[in-house]
């Protein structure tokens, strides 16, 4: 606007120069630039809210009017109200209309003594078009920056969550427990197959659909993560696939659905066990075809995205129970990736335990502190039936517990002062942080159990595991299945079976 003002008063008495741009959504009217002759314009730059028929007359002029050429005072009370307070004497004013939305106004302003010609006028209405084309290009730049900043916040928030500095932080025990898994990462990053994760809640399975995006073509796009079981029935289409403005009772604006959000990127569906019979079968369609239609639509919109999906339930027990589409199944797991459970990988342990130490560190503004030897017996110990979830909770306890001076294992893990008492964790409805007490000196001793009378415990386990088998005729999956009757999740009850060598299929009919 300088280098404008400086070049127009070579031919007209112009004192000053400015563009104003409006906001519909707030009824603003904001200062965007000014620009000077040496002579000086002293026109304070702001942003005012215009009275109801002032805004509505300036959007009638903007959508339809003409440059207009005020000489005086009284004329065009309500484009005066909307100049800032030093634009004064003759002025004219042009409308800068953008395609975005309410767009705004050119004003100059003549030397004191002085007035516009219809030579003038006509200069003036020159520079309208590219300087609207610079205001329109100056809202988008705007808009870019807040989105730029939006996900910048998004990508801190996904950190904090994870725990990591990085999104491309190595994975924790990548060379270890999860060598085999980041090594079906690395082969199938590249290619744009479905991947299918499959294991029990808390294993970490986000942690690896993110290491697939962040090694693929696409690590440049979005990536989006949806829980299928946290959408409401009534609400999945409208999540996955968007809507237009009317479409149904509550649809105020067009909605743009995870499918196209995540267009040029990868779309994480987790739990996608969870997800409704006739979502799955528009879910199929996309798949296939690479189209969506938002509710109410009239055209298909083609996507360009890479599905990443992840379950801890049985698909194929699913399948079988006619509860998951058979031909969404053959989709989907094309390349399947199983994550072990954290019973399966304790030669992670340290490294996870020092890895959430450090994010309680920073997460609680406590100093690091390393874990002790007998703090990583004490957790390898444990049985982590919620897997590694659980124990980034335990050691945010025990960092809290210890104040910055240590890691209060025992007692995050429920045990105490008595590591010793590990085979007498409390029941799971018991208090975290119950202190199991000591055994006065002197007690009496427990009497002692006749040998014969206890079977190990691998039998032990065995003939429940096989009685659970036989009441639900060899069923693992589902509320009949023996997983819910012996209360654990199917997948451990399978990783039990295999060691015990229990077959399922002998007990079905």
């Amino acid at each position: 606007m300088q280098a404008i003002a400086t070049a127009v008063s070579a031919v007209m008495p112009l004192r000053g120069a400015l563009v104003l741009r409006g906001d519909a959504g707030s009824r603003t009217i904001e200062t965007l630039a000014v620009g000077s002759v040496p002579a000086g314009f002293r026109a304070a730059p702001r942003t005012a809210v215009l009275p109801t028929d002032v805004w509505r007359k300036f959007l009638r002029w903007l959508k339809a009017g003409e440059p207009l050429h005020l000489s005086s005072t009284d004329e065009h009370d309500w484009l005066r109200a909307a100049l800032p307070a030093g634009v004064t004497g003759a002025v004219l004013a042009g409308p800068l209309r953008t395609a975005a939305g309410a767009g705004g106004m050119l004003v100059m302003t003549a030397q004191p003594g002085t007035a516009f010609t219809t030579s003038h006028r006509g200069t003036f209405g020159q520079i309208l078009e590219p300087l609207a084309v610079a205001v329109e290009n100056n809202g988008r730049l705007h808009e870019l920056k807040s989105l730029r900043e939006a996900a910048e916040a998004d990508r801190q928030t996904l950190l904090s969550r994870l725990g990591r500095q990085d999104v491309n932080e190595d994975v924790v025990g990548s060379r270890t427990g999860l060598r085999h898994v980041m090594e079906r990462v690395e082969l199938v990053a590249q290619s744009d197959v479905p991947v299918l994760i499959l294991g029990e809640t808390g294993t970490g399975k986000e942690v690896v659909s993110r290491a697939i995006h962040t090694r693929s073509k696409r690590a440049d796009g979005p990536f989006i993560r949806v829980n299928c079981g946290a959408i409401p029935p009534e609400l999945v289409d409208s999540q996955l696939f968007g809507h237009e403005k009317g479409s149904f009772t509550g649809a105020a604006d067009q909605h743009q659905g995870w499918f196209e959000r995540a267009d040029r990127g990868t779309l994480f569906l987790d739990e996608i066990g969870e997800l409704p019979l006739p979502a799955q079968v528009r879910l199929l369609r996309v798949l296939q075809d690479h189209q969506i239609e938002r509710i109410g639509g009239k055209a298909p919109l083609h996507v360009d995205v890479r599905i990443v999906a992840a379950t801890h339930r049985d698909l194929s027990a699913m399948v079988k129970e006619k509860t998951f589409r058979e031909d969404l199944w053959y989709r989907i797991n094309i390349f399947p990736v199983l994550i072990p459970i954290l019973r399966e990988r304790l030669e992670d342990v340290p490294a996870l335990v020092r890895h959430f130490a450090q994010r309680a560190a920073a997460r609680f503004g406590l100093p690091v502190v390393e874990p002790s030897d007998d703090d990583l017996r004490l957790l390898a110990g444990y049985d982590w039936p919620g897997n590694i979830r659980e124990l980034g909770a335990v050691i945010d306890r025990a960092a809290i517990l210890g104040g910055g001076r240590t890691l209060d294992v025992a007692t995050a893990l429920g045990l105490g002062r008595q590591p010793a008492m590990m085979r007498r964790m409390p029941p799971l409805g018991a208090t975290l942080f119950e202190v199991v007490p000591e055994e006065p000196a002197g007690a009496a001793a427990a009497p002692v159990v006749a040998s014969g009378d206890v079977v190990p415990l691998a039998t032990a386990m065995r003939h429940h595991i096989e009685r659970a088998l036989i009441a639900t005729r060899g069923r693992i999956e589902g509320r009949r299945g023996a997983a819910a009757l012996l209360e654990i999740n199917p997948h451990t009850l399978r990783a039990r079976m295999r060691k015990l060598g229990i077959d399922a299929t002998t007990f079905r009919e």
